[in-house]
This record gives C-alpha cells, sequence and structure tokens, in this order.
C-alpha cells in the first residue's frame, strides 16, 4: 500500500510543475484524496458493500469535487489535475499512466446498460472540459483535447478535437503532455467551411440572376 502510494506522489510531482514536495502533494491535492478514497470505495463496492462503498465515495466527491463511481477501475499512476468537475461512471475502465484534467467526464450515452462507460488505456490524455461517452476504447497514448465530445473509438497514438470529436492527427511518436494551445479550433474550421459554402452558393445564385440571351 506505501509503495503504490509513494509512486502516485511521484507521479504527480513529474507531471505537475507547481509541485514542491511530495507532502504538499499528499496533503493538499484533491486528486491524491479522491483516488485514496476510491481505492477503499472499490475494495467495498467488490465485497457487495455496495451502500457503504456509495457513502465513501459520496464524501469523497463532497470534499474534493471529484466524483468517481465505487465500481470504476482505475490503474496505477492516475492523475487528476485540479480536479474540480471530474466525473468517472460506473463501469469506466482507466489503464495506468492516465492524466485527467478539470472537468473531465468519463460517462456513459444514457442509453446503454450493462458496460456503458469508456475504457482509457494506458497513458491516455484527456484535457480540461473533456467528454468521453459511451462503451468503447480509447487507444493508449490518445490524447482528447480540451472540451472535445469523443462519441467513438479512439485509435492509439491519436489525437482528437472538436463537437463531436474527430481525429486530427495520428502521431509517429509518443507525446506525453497535451498540448492546448497548438491545437486546431474546430470552430473556426467549421466557420470557414461554413463561409466557404455561402461563396459558392451566393456565385450560383448571381448566375441564375444574369439575364439569358434570348434564342434565334
Amino acid at each position: 500500500m506505501f509503495k503504490r502510494l509513494n509512486e502516485l506522489l511521484n507521479t504527480y510531482v513529474e507531471k505537475d510543475p507547481a509541485v514542491h514536495s511530495k507532502l504538499e502533494v499528499f496533503f493538499l491535492y484533491p486528486g491524491v484524496h479522491a483516488t485514496i478514497w476510491h481505492r477503499v470505495a472499490h475494495w467495498m463496492y467488490n465485497h457487495k458493500m455496495r451502500f457503504w462503498a456509495r457513502l465513501v465515495s459520496e464524501g469523497a466527491r463532497r470534499r474534493t469535487g471529484i466524483d468517481i463511481h465505487p465500481g470504476a477501475v482505475i490503474g496505477r499512476r492516475f492523475v487528476i489535475d485540479h480536479g474540480i468537475g471530474v466525473v468517472i461512471g460506473e463501469t469506466a475502465i482507466v489503464g495506468d499512466d492516465v492524466l485527467l484534467y478539470q472537468g473531465a467526464t468519463l460517462g456513459g450515452s444514457g442509453k446503454d446498460t450493462g458496460k456503458r462507460h469508456p475504457t482509457l488505456e494506458d497513458g491516455v490524455t484527456v484535457g480540461a472540459g473533456a467528454r468521453v461517452l459511451g462503451n468503447f476504447t480509447v487507444g493508449a497514448g490518445a490524447r482528447i483535447a480540451a472540451n472535445a465530445v469523443v462519441l467513438s473509438a479512439v485509435p492509439p497514438d491519436a489525437t482528437a478535437v472538436g463537437v463531436p470529436a474527430r481525429i486530427v492527427r495520428i502521431a509517429d511518436q509518443r507525446v506525453n503532455q497535451l498540448d492546448h494551445v497548438h491545437m486546431p479550433d474546430p470552430l473556426v474550421q467549421e466557420l470557414c467551411r461554413i463561409n466557404r459554402l455561402l461563396g459558392e452558393m451566393t456565385k450560383e445564385l448571381a448566375e441564375l440572376k444574369e439575364p439569358k440571351e434570348p434564342k434565334e
């Protein structure tokens, strides 16, 4: 247990440049607290103590602002940056070395039963405010951009952006952190597409309005 805890604290130190010490992480980082309490709640959940598991998870949610259902499976070295608003559903599976930013949601589509939440393989990064909704797999090393809404599977080492999300790049080399700055803006891209279509329609309309020469 202490070995796993030390491993988790070291991961926060490595991934968060704002960290000054492991002691700071242990006492002050809500993501660490939420993960520790989830381990307890998940053990209760697996031993059929469902009420007590939910009680523990609800207490952790109120203290940290992070809502992890006790049924969710969480891997090792799991990092939640800031954490407020993070939601992880009951049947979600999170691999090792996964990074979630604040406001990220691993939720269901609202239509399925049974396994209805996503599976995140090792090394996935989910940006701030992103929604990953449904029973599908996000491949190892994939990156989900901030505020993206992912509704279908993402290949390994791919980058998904937009609403709904689409794959804009599959990198040859693994990227450890999500670049929020240099992502293409899906809204700007869509506006450019609409502007191009309006230009084509205006041209066609002008041609239709031109007087036609009378036939001889």
